[in-house]
This record gives structure tokens, sequence and C-alpha cells, in this order.
């Protein structure tokens, strides 16, 4: 079992079913992530017999980095995981922090038409440590501190729940990465069933969910996720979630030229949100070789702002990042395995 995949709690009872003292787990962590070690032999505080122990029931394999591209305020990376397998993240600069959206799959399974992700089908889940490993790498080479987690990267978090669930608990850990709750957000396409057990957890971890349609004929032409889970099912679910956890949830809306981005279907989602404690992120398409979908112009998406605004609507405007360095969910894993 690779080390990253254990919380604090876990690594307190593994001490404790060996007969060794309970804060070992506290001076592990704190070289696994104040300190940063890359193996067991440096933690020096250890004596040599339990660290023959340590080195035989867990591994510490990293991922690893195969290319990074960058532009302004935008890194973008590509890891090759232990199997050979590839995933994406990306560094964003904002003036609140540094953002990393993460991976949690190899490939995805909800094929959202406008999505490269989508066209690399699921190949596997990830496990906990490497979302984990992601982070430590990209904090890593920059030297910095990542400051807010995005889990919007390749995959549906929602489709691997209980290793995202897993992931929180380490990366939330105070003597772990130490990353508050309310500056990671989950994203999801809209599995009502998981958006319920969510709803019930304890974890004040903020959520997104990736709307980008107000009506179901649409929604259901651009992400087929929408035939199972109807658009009303899901906002009723919404609601639900926000009367038993008190949090705002974001809506993320890709821009689509000519598909999405008309004065009606504006009026259409302000009308699906009323009274909702929420507001709209309203996103820049990334345009792709693969997928013929277009971004809308900046003319429409300001026209499409002030439509929801003046309709009392919460509405954010994403800044554009990564044009340069084929940020596009997915699309630096499928040019690379595809040669280009």
């Amino acid at each position: 079992m690779n080390i990253y995949n254990l919380s604090l709690a876990d690594l307190e009872n593994y001490f404790e079913s060996i007969n060794d003292k309970k804060f070992r787990a506290k001076q592990v962590y704190e070289w696994l992530y104040r300190k940063k070690v890359k193996s067991f032999d440096e933690m020096t505080n250890l004596k040599k017999e339990l660290i023959n122990i340590l080195k035989d029931k867990f591994t510490f394999d990293y991922i690893k980095l195969v290319t990074k591209l960058s532009d302004v305020d935008v890194h973008k990376y590509l890891f090759e995981l232990k199997d050979g397998k590839k995933v994406e993240a990306v560094l964003m600069n904002h003036d609140y922090g540094n953002s990393l959206c993460i991976s949690t799959q190899v490939g995805c399974n909800m094929g959202c038409a406008f999505c490269e992700s989508g066209r690399l089908k699921k190949q596997r889940d990830l496990m906990p440590y490497e979302m984990i490993e992601q982070i430590l790498l990209v904090e890593d080479d920059l030297k910095i501190r990542i400051s807010h987690v995005v889990l919007m990267g390749i995959g549906e978090p929602f489709d691997n729940y209980d290793n995202v669930m897993k992931f929180f608990d380490i990366v939330n850990e105070p003597l772990g990465i130490a990353l508050g709750a309310r500056h990671i957000t989950v994203s999801t396409c809209g599995l009502i069933p998981k958006i319920e057990e969510f709803s019930k957890n304890t974890r004040q971890v903020n959520l997104a969910i990736s709307l980008h349609a107000p009506n179901d004929e649409l929604r259901s032409k651009i992400m087929p996720i929408n035939k199972v889970y109807k658009l009303n099912d899901l906002i009723n679910t919404l609601r639900k979630y926000i009367d038993m956890t008190g949090r705002r949830v974001t809506f993320e809306y890709i821009m689509l030229g000519g598909i999405n981005d008309s004065l009606t279907c504006a009026d259409e989602l302000a009308s699906l949100l009323k009274n909702m404690n929420c507001y709209v992120n309203l996103i820049p398409y990334n345009e792709t070789s693969h997928i013929e979908f277009v971004k809308s112009t900046k003319e429409n998406i300001l026209a499409f702002y002030d439509r929801l605004k003046s309709k009392g609507i919460n509405v954010t405007i994403r800044r554009e990042f990564g044009s340069k360095v084929m940020a596009a969910c997915g699309q630096l894993r499928a040019n690379y395995e595809e040669g280009k």
C-alpha cells in the first residue's frame, strides 16, 4: 500500500496494531507533508527497526511528470501513473492564491459532448495517493504553496466517491497538506444519489455542478447523464442539499457559441435557479481540434452575464486560462497519446 493512501487516523491505528506508540503517526506525517522526504530512510527520528517495518509494509512510489506546458499564470501537467496510464492537472494563479485542478479518474464515462476527457473512456479510478501526489509534485515543481484544490480535471469525482472522500480526509488534515475544506471544491455533472449522500457528509467541502444547459432537451444533447438524472430532479436535489447544509452551490456553465449562449437560455437559466442560494460561473470554452464546438463571443458572454444579473442571479465570468497550453480538460493527455 502507498503511504500517501493513509489518513492520520489510519496511520495511528496501524502503529497501535503493531504495538508501537500512536504518536509515531504524527512523526511520519510531519516527514511526509512538512519536510516532504522521498523515502523512509530519511525519517531520522525513527528507529532503524521501525523504518524496515515501514519499508516492508508501505510503498513510497511517486507518480511521474511526463511533460509540462506553461503560459501566463497557468501551468498544465501531464503525469504518468505507476501502471503507465496518464492524467492531467492544471495550476492557475489567481489573485486569491494558487488553485490546482486535479484529475480523479483515468478517462471518463460521462461522455459530455464538449469535453476531451470523454473521448478517452474511463479505464480506472484514481486512488487517494494519486490525487495527493498531483498536489505534492506541482508544489515541488513550482516551489509554491497550493491554496485551493478543485476536483474538476479528468473524470467524474462522484463516480469515484469513496476514494475522493478519503482524499478529502488526507488533504484536510492539519498535520498534512492542511488545506481547509472551504478551499476545496468538488465538481459533479449531476449524479443525484451521490449528491444525496454528500448532503449527509459533515465535510465543509464546496460543491459545484457542471450544468451547461438550462433545459432537458439541450442538456441531454450535450450531457448524456441528463438522460438518467433529469434537470428538475437535479435542481430539487440541490435545493435539498442547500437546506440541509446551509452551503451555497456553484453552477459551472461553459459558454458554447450558438448552442447555449442565447438570451433565451439566460432567461431559462434565471428561472431555473430563482431564489436559490447559488452562483453561476460562466466559463469561456477552450476549443480543441477534435471537437467542433466553438466558444461564445465576448459580446455574447457579456450579454448573457448582464441578463442573469438583471434577474437577480449571482454570476461571474471566469478569467480565460491556458488557450496556449491545451488547457481544455483531457486535451494534453489526448494529444500526447495520439502522438501529436
